[in-house]
C-alpha cells in the first residue's frame, strides 16, 4: 500500500468539526467511523461515503461511482459506498455536510439490524 498518511491526515482535518470521528486501518485501506459506526472508507487513495436508498440519488445525480471489487471467483461486487464529490476534499464545510448524510446511513443501518437474542438455554430446576 502506498504511503497515504498525508491523505488520511488531510481527511482528519476536514472532518475535525464533527464530534467522534476516528480513522482506522482496515480492508487494505482505512475505515472512517463516527461514534463507532463506519460511515466512509478510503481505498487506493479514494474516499467513499456510505449510501442507502435515501442518499444514493445525490451521488448518482453527480455520476459518482460506487466502490467495486472483483472477488476470488471473478465476480464484480458493488459495495454501498460511493466516491466522495471532489469539492469535499477541499472544503471542510462540504465534507462535513456529506459526512453527516453518510453517518445518517450508518445510523439507519444500525436501527434496521436486529438485536442479538439472549441465550434461550432454560434454567434447570433443582
Amino acid at each position: 500500500m502506498a504511503n497515504d498518511s498525508g491523505f488520511i491526515e488531510h481527511l482528519r482535518e476536514l472532518l475535525e468539526p464533527l464530534d467522534g470521528v476516528t480513522i482506522k486501518r482496515m480492508f487494505g485501506g482505512h475505515g472512517v467511523f463516527r461514534h463507532g459506526l463506519m460511515f466512509a472508507l478510503v481505498i487506493n487513495d479514494t474516499f467513499y461515503f456510505k449510501v442507502d436508498d435515501q442518499n444514493r440519488p445525490a451521488f448518482e445525480a453527480r455520476e459518482l461511482q460506487p466502490w467495486t471489487y472483483t472477488n476470488k471467483a471473478g465476480k464484480l461486487i458493488t459495495m454501498p459506498y460511493y466516491q466522495a464529490p471532489e469539492e469535499t476534499l477541499d472544503d471542510s464545510d462540504d465534507m462535513c455536510e456529506w459526512a453527516e448524510s453518510a453517518y445518517g446511513v450508518a445510523l439507519r443501518a444500525k436501527k434496521k439490524a436486529k438485536p442479538k437474542k439472549a441465550s434461550a438455554t432454560p434454567k434447570s430446576e433443582l
